[in-house]
Order: structure tokens, then sequence, then C-alpha cells
């Protein structure tokens, strides 16, 4: 029964160790990691840029038959969102909001495509440097939204891929089948 415990002991430590293997994260790595998986790092899912990247404005435009949101205004939303709180975060007042958040879609026109993507990679790059060079009280407070934040990223990014699955455009070599 004793050799039997010491080896248990001896293998739960080889398991413990072998799970180990990264440093503990800090508090700004783990936003960050999470951050960059939903902006540009693909890790358990498709991130955002590459969900959008190569699709045309008209792509970008097409709507189910259900009445659903495109590509393109699902795109405009979460940059429209992740500016407002980037605004807030770095002080300064954000654009006026009506209170409807239909608004937040619905401001999308095929045409305005390449600048909504480039907007899109804008603000994820701001939101990138202020959550690297936030002072740790600032970062705590701001935790809770920067994990919302990323968790509202990656939910309208599936419904991007869901779009441009039903358009049969999702090249699945980019991540998902």
């Amino acid at each position: 029964m004793k050799k039997i415990c010491v080896i248990y002991l001896m293998l739960a430590g080889l398991t413990a160790g072998a799970q180990q293997t990264k440093a503990p994260q800090t508090l700004r790595g783990v936003l960050l990691e999470q951050f960059r998986d939903t902006w540009v790092d693909q890790d358990w899912f498709v991130p955002v840029m590459k969900a959008v990247d190569g699709v045309t404005g008209k792509q970008a435009a097409w709507k189910p038959a259900d009445s659903a949101h495109s590509i393109g205004e699902l795109a405009y939303h979460i940059w429209y969102w992740n500016k407002e709180q980037l605004d807030k975060f770095n002080g300064r007042k954000p654009a006026a909001f009506s209170g409807d958040n239909n608004d937040t879609f619905t401001a999308f026109t095929e045409d305005d495509w390449p600048k909504v993507v480039a907007q899109l990679n804008d603000v994820m790059k701001g939101w990138e440097t202020a959550i690297r060079t936030a002072d740790d009280v600032k970062l705590r407070a701001w935790a809770s939204v920067l994990d919302h934040i990323n968790t509202h990223t990656a939910y309208h990014t599936g419904q991007i891929m869901y779009v441009l699955k039903l358009q049969g455009i999702w090249d699945s070599n980019k991540g998902v089948k």
C-alpha cells in the first residue's frame, strides 16, 4: 500500500508540473491574451480580424433571409461599442448615443466596409495599447468591463462567421470547418 501511495504522489506531482508549463500570468497578461485572441491571435476560436479578412463590401452587406444582421453591421457594432468604451477608458467623452442599440448596427453601408474594417482594427490596436500601458489600479477597476468587451467581440465574431457560412464564402482553412 505504501508503494502505491508513493507512486500516486509521484504521478500527481508529474501531472501538476505538466499542467504548469507556463508561469502564472498577471491580470494584464490574462486580459491581453484574451483580447488578442478575440482580435488577431487564433487560439480557441477565430478572431474577428481573421473572420473579416478578404470579405468584400458586397459580401459584408449581404443579409440572411431571416433579416438577421449583415457582417458589416456586426463589425460596425463591435467597433462602435469598443470605441465607446475605449474613449471612456482614456477619459474622453464618447460620441453622442441615441440610446437605441439598433443604431449601432444600421449605420453601416456597403461603401463603408473598408473604413469599418480599418476602424475596427484601429480601435483594437488602441485597446491593446491601453491594456499594456494602464497602471495596475486602473486595470483592476476595468477588468470586468474588459472581460465583457472580449466576450462581446467573440460573440459577434461567431455571428459573422455564421453569415459567412450562410453565404458559402467561409474559408475553412482559416479555422472552424
